[in-house]
């Protein structure tokens, strides 16, 4: 998996600000009542392709080409929200942003032990061990979005530390849900890299 978001040169202190009043209103409540829809067929891809792996050991690509996209549209939303982009995410799982690029092989083969390891015994060794670390990066994240507010709102500019952290912290979460969702096999790194 690959997530890149493209750093901007100057960030505009206006859509800060907006962003930070009024965000909740016109980009979190839209996307979230979209998210919901949209994700409701998510989940039953997700519960189809599990019987799909089970007994073909392949993810349908049409199915996996939509799950790819829902995770796009995230990785839009985020950026926004952690104010790493700006303009508004665009809606959906067919939007775009020019700075944003995320790449997902489609894998030729899924292991069926995988993915029965998964379901019965996922929430020891994955979502524990992976669900503490990310809460206090995120935790962390949240601090370092503080910051990173006031220096933009004053510099109009990003420090690059903060900005590749909250980067890594989307990918992290990214490669995360992409094994929880059977789109690979390969268990996520413990970092944001």
């Amino acid at each position: 998996m690959e997530l890149t978001i493209k750093k901007q040169e100057k960030f505009s202190r206006l859509q800060l600000i907006l962003r930070t009043l009024f965000g909740w209103i016109y980009i979190l409540i839209p996307h979230c009542v979209a998210l919901i829809i949209f994700g409701i067929w998510s989940f039953i891809l997700t519960f189809l392709a599990f019987w799909a792996i089970l007994f073909t050991g392949k993810y349908p690509k049409s199915w996996f080409d939509y799950q790819v996209k829902m995770f796009g549209w995230n990785a839009r939303l985020n950026a926004s929200l952690f104010n790493l982009i700006d303009g508004y995410p665009q809606i959906g799982v067919g939007g775009s942003n020019p700075l944003i690029t995320l790449n997902i092989p489609y894998p030729a083969s899924l292991s069926r032990l995988t993915l029965i390891l998964r379901i019965i015994f996922g929430f020891f060794y994955i979502l524990i061990p992976h669900g503490f670390c990310l809460y206090f990066r995120m935790l962390w994240g949240y601090v370092i979005m503080f910051l990173a507010w006031f220096v933009v709102l004053f510099t109009g500019k990003f420090p690059d530390s903060f900005f590749n952290y909250q980067v890594g912290s989307i990918r992290w979460s990214i490669r995360l849900s992409m094994y929880m969702v059977f789109l690979t096999d390969t268990y996520p790194p413990f970092s944001g890299k």
